[in-house]
């Protein structure tokens, strides 16, 4: 044992002492203070520049965004980071109320104001916040909460909240709604990414209705061509907030966060009770690229659906099975169930930075009338049929002004009481015949911040009504 003031106390073992052997024992006298600084010295063998060397993605399918290299020197990390427009982190909306009555999520034809906030937790972590409030005609109000760990809705899981209320008239029903959503991706390697969710909604008015909808969707990078994908889904599902929409990418979240207050699926009544129209949506889909500029989608679907919601105007009918609106003439029925299998076959092609067209074939199946010379339940004279369905659109900007416009139209071969093909119509935003979308930036000096003004039409022409006569009355299916 060694000791000397200022110095700390040293003391070695096992000293090994034998006949005819030298024994050397190296003493060195350092203070604690040198002890502590031999701690920040740098290493003096140097590492190789291959030794260590990987790279960080936030999906399997996107560029490096990170790269941590040892050069021998001092090893430094590298954050390669897009250059595009800045993320907004507000939104204001005022708008015009819910297009389809018996939408849980807002009241038709009922003005009303909804905002969304991006908020920054620490780390990758963002909540967005959403809101939504109707005071024309009656109180109405909602609120959606979206928590992003990654910080990101393309990659990482998301857990999303929202409840609704909404009163129906001064002595009309009370909606109450909850709804809850956990959903992210998975990548599986770099070719294979795998999309899953489910979400939970419960429904009050009067009595309570609630339904559990999963969905699982596959996506398989083949080559830097060809995509194919699975999807097992129920239907209407969560909203997708990296659907086309017209909104830079800086802005999905925050419109995602507003889908959510719209993610309600239709409320029904069936023999006097409420349901939530559903059903089920499987396909087999393959994507390749044309170009830089194109794409080329083909898939094969089957739809199955057990409450199937049914839209009408000036009713004049009895019965506890059609649900009117307190504000407006329209209404919703039940249906009944259909099932049908279909094909579609889609094309996107974008002939510059302004203008890309669309092009979409679809067979499949869906609700028509029947004809009957005697009165029946309008559920009895409605059946699948299969039906035809062409659609042609175009998105354009217009160069200084900046206005977007997105139009388009889809004809089909007979009449019909219900969507085609729900899931392609929602990737292709194909509206059933004529619509027109013109956004319009407004500008800066009419108020801080980033403005526009939305206006969207659909069914310009009017068509596709179907007068129904039954035993419970007269109404016009839209």
């Amino acid at each position: 044992r060694v000791t000397l003031a200022g110095f700390l106390p040293t003391l070695e073992q096992h000293v090994r002492i034998a006949a005819n052997l030298t024994t050397l024992v190296r003493i060195e006298m350092e203070s604690m203070f040198a002890s502590l600084d031999r701690l920040r010295r740098q290493p003096v063998a140097t590492a190789d520049a291959e030794d260590w060397k990987w790279v960080l993605r936030s999906a399997a399918a996107m560029r490096p965004v990170l790269q941590w290299t040892g050069d021998g020197t001092n090893p430094a990390s590298y954050l390669i980071a897009d250059t595009g427009l800045k993320r907004p982190h507000a939104r204001l909306e005022l708008t015009s109320g819910a297009r389809r009555p018996g939408s849980v999520s807002n009241l038709a034809e009922s003005a009303g104001s909804a905002f969304a906030y991006d908020e920054k937790l620490g780390g990758t972590n963002r909540l967005l916040l959403a809101g939504q409030m109707s005071y024309e005609r009656a109180a109405a109000g909602g609120v959606a909460t979206v928590w992003l760990p990654a910080g990101s809705l393309d990659a990482g899981p998301h857990t999303s909240l929202v409840v609704r209320q909404a009163k129906l008239g001064p002595d009309g029903l009370t909606f109450r709604g909850l709804r809850m959503e956990q959903g992210g991706t998975v990548a599986l390697g770099d070719r294979v990414a795998v999309r899953y969710g489910a979400e939970y909604v419960l429904v009050g008015a009067g009595s309570a209705a609630t339904s559990l909808r999963p969905r699982t969707e596959v996506d398989l990078r083949v080559n830097e061509d060809w995509r194919a994908s699975m999807v097992f889904a129920a239907q209407p599902g969560a909203p997708y907030a990296t659907d086309p929409s017209g909104e830079a990418d800086a802005e999905l979240p925050l419109v995602a966060a507003l889908n959510e207050l719209d993610g309600f699926p239709v409320l029904l009544w069936r023999a006097g009770r409420p349901v939530l129209e559903g059903g089920w949506h499987q396909e087999v889909r393959a994507r390749r690229k044309l170009g830089t500029r194109g794409s080329l989608q083909v898939a094969a679907f089957h739809d199955d659906n057990r409450h199937v919601a049914v839209f009408g105007r000036n009713a004049q009918v009895s019965g506890t099975d059609f649900f009117h609106d307190f504000f407006s003439n329209a209404m919703v029925y039940d249906g009944g169930s259909s099932s049908s299998w279909g094909v579609r076959a889609g094309a996107r092609e974008k002939l510059s930075e302004s203008v890309e067209l669309t092009a979409m074939y679809t067979f499949g199946g869906a609700l028509a009338p029947q004809e009957s010379s005697t009165p029946t339940a309008f559920r009895d004279a409605l059946r699948t049929e299969q039906r035809h369905a062409l659609y042609a659109g175009v998105k354009t900007t217009v160069p200084k002004l900046g206005t977007q416009i997105n139009g388009g139209y889809q004809w089909m071969s007979g009449v019909v009481v219900s969507l085609l093909d729900r899931y392609g119509e929602s990737l292709f935003q194909a509206d059933p015949y004529v619509h027109l979308s013109v956004r319009q930036p407004l500008p800066r000096r009419f108020a801080p911040g980033h403005w526009e003004a939305l206006a969207d039409c659909q069914n310009l022409l009017a068509q596709g009504y179907v007068p129904m006569s039954g035993h419970d009355g007269q109404v016009v299916f839209v």
